[in-house]
């Protein structure tokens, strides 16, 4: 185990220097059940559903439904998700994959003008960037399989908040304001949230009486009642033809009442790897999260970080999440329709193969290596070519929820970029999502766009089993920082000994197989100490507001449980434990 001095040392440095932004992290500690969110709301609202007799997963749909509310911006029934799912009675894990699917008249061709591909920003306010949405149908088969209570139950805290109202916070503002250009664009949208063309300020009191109506829409009808009669209707209108203002012009999609009919779920293994000590369970594609993360776990877990320095293990951490980042752009995609050298991925022989590169110098790019051959498959598949990593947008939400049952959900969901598409369905006070400008927009690539394939994603739900109990959980927004949130967080604490609010809480370094590390402007990275022991060993960087905004749940051994979200990025998050 690592020495007390060196855990000291190294902690203090992922907590870094700037102190004063420090503010003690949302953090609740006790016996009942527990959430974290990063919304008073939605965790007022999974607490409700938990009291009122509920389990995880009911209060999971409750806290979701709410933040569509409240967190619009970042998620809602517009798009889709990864719902991960700990059944206490039957000790298994299990994942629903709702991620939305390209309609039927989609194919690789769309992103493409006079030969050439798109620029990402000039698809994602257009038709056809939206993706049939999963969310709602995703939520059903979560409360019928896993749930106790039904719509009708577990979606009335949202409607309350939809119809009663919310005082707009900072961070609200905030992202309305970065839209404004894109909301501007769009009749309905530019009703909702802006005001003279212009973001609602903070401070106002904010209703959405369309969305609470189309939230009792589907507590009476089920999920039928979205994907079938008005609603659809309303949908695919929207999208083929988008409400746009008077002299806007923008591309229409060609989605057909057939797309959102047909869309189906899937329950899906999840991606089971160990560390450690711990098992760790992740999402199976189409994420890239479940795979990259155990892939990187397994390569650091070569290397007995205790004899090593901070600055070691700080560079071990960047160039494994490089090398993981090198195969995932390469390979990854959904398996429906191509091949994914999953086996070989996470083998422990290919991560020792892979080893030693994490120890030389960093130096920019990392070829993809050769899976296959740790593929126990007589095939012999194409083998792909590196890939650059696409955009992808960083705006996404996840909630972390337990009940006195023993059940875990961990559950991330969104809409793509901040706002979406930017349309709002008319009369229905949603956001629909821009989800196939996560495909590739050029081919040959695993990941370029086909008609009813899912998108390749980043996020990374994950829960973490010790000696068959719960441990942790934890997962965050970000796009494919999502990847590196998660990882960072569980090395900080798995290998740091940090508890998992300061592990949380410490300053971000994301490594995707670039030329630059990007890192935190809060936390005054560049020039410390810290940077400095880095950049001698190869690394540069490149900052950014924040990183990811992550949520997560201890499993003490005494019996409690702590809930933990965010202190300071995002707005705050709010984490809650039920009171005896």
């Amino acid at each position: 185990m690592m020495t007390q001095a060196l855990r000291s040392a190294v902690t203090l440095s992922l907590l870094t220097l700037s102190v004063t932004l420090q503010a003690a992290p949302a953090v609740s500690t006790g016996h009942g059940g527990a959430v974290a969110t990063i919304s008073e709301q939605a965790s007022q609202a999974a607490i409700h559903i938990l009291d009122s007799g509920g389990n995880a997963i009911d209060a999971a749909v409750a806290a979701a439904a709410t933040l569509g509310v409240t967190d619009p911006f970042s998620c809602g029934i517009g798009g889709g998700g990864f719902m991960l799912i700990y059944s206490a009675a039957d000790d298994k894990v299990i994942s629903i994959d709702h991620r939305e699917t390209a309609p039927a008249y989609f194919n690789a061709g769309i992103f493409q003008q006079d030969g050439e591909a798109m620029e990402w920003e000039d698809v994602v306010p257009t038709g056809i960037s939206v993706g049939v949405p999963g969310t709602v149908l995703g939520w059903q088969e979560a409360l019928h399989r896993y749930g106790t209570m039904s719509f009708e139950q577990t979606l009335a805290p949202a409607i309350e908040v939809a119809e009663k109202g919310f005082t707009l916070g900072d961070n609200f503002h905030r992202i309305a304001q970065k839209n404004e250009h894109k909301f501007s664009r769009f009749e309905p949208s530019r009703e909702l949230y802006l005001k003279d063309g212009k973001a609602l300020p903070a401070g106002s009191h904010f209703r959405n009486p369309d969305l609470a109506a189309t939230y009792k829409a589907i507590a009476k009808g089920g999920a039928d009642a979205f994907y079938e009669g008005d609603i659809a209707r309303d949908i695919v209108t929207a999208v083929n033809k988008p409400p746009v203002v008077d002299g806007v012009k923008v591309l229409s999609a060609a989605m057909t009442l057939n797309d959102l009919k047909d869309y189906e779920i899937r329950i899906r293994q999840p991606i089971h790897s160990t560390y450690r000590g711990y098992d760790v369970y992740g999402m199976a594609p189409p994420s890239s999260g479940g795979i990259a993360i155990a892939q990187a776990l397994n390569l650091l877990e070569t290397v007995d970080l205790s004899t090593r320095s901070r600055a070691e293990v700080e560079h071990l951490y960047l160039e494994a999440s490089r090398l993981a980042f090198a195969d995932r752009n390469a390979y990854v995609a959904d398996t429906e329709f191509t091949d994914v050298p999953v086996e070989g991925l996470l083998s422990k022989e290919y991560a020792k193969h892979r080893a030693p590169l994490m120890e030389k110098q960093a130096a920019g790019k990392r070829e993809p290596g050769d899976p296959f051959v740790y593929q126990n498959d007589p095939s012999v598949p194409l083998r792909p070519s590196s890939a650059t990593l696409m955009q992808e947008s960083a705006h996404t939400t996840h909630l972390a929820v337990s009940d006195r049952h023993g059940n875990v959900v961990a559950y991330t969901f969104t809409i793509e970029d901040w706002g979406g598409s930017g349309i709002v369905v008319p009369g229905r006070g949603f956001l629909l999502n821009n989800e196939l400008t996560d495909f590739d927009f050029s081919a040959p690539h695993p990941n370029v766009a086909e008609a009813y394939k899912r998108p390749r994603s980043s996020m990374s739900p994950t829960i973490v089993m010790r000696d068959g109990k719960p441990a942790f959980t934890i997962g965050s927004p970000g796009g494919s920082t999502i990847i590196t949130t998660v990882l960072q967080t569980m090395v900080n604490h798995v290998d740091l000994g940090m508890p998992l609010a300061d592990a949380l809480a410490a300053p971000r370094m994301s490594q995707r197989n670039g030329e630059t590390t990007l890192v935190e402007t809060m936390f005054n990275f560049p020039g410390s100490e810290q940077a400095k022991a880095l950049e001698a060993m190869g690394h540069h960087f490149a900052e950014t507001d924040q990183i990811g905004a992550a949520n997560g749940i201890a499993f003490n051994n005494d019996g409690t449980v702590t809930a933990v979200s965010e202190p300071t990025r995002h707005g705050v998050g709010t984490a809650l434990v039920q009171k005896q």
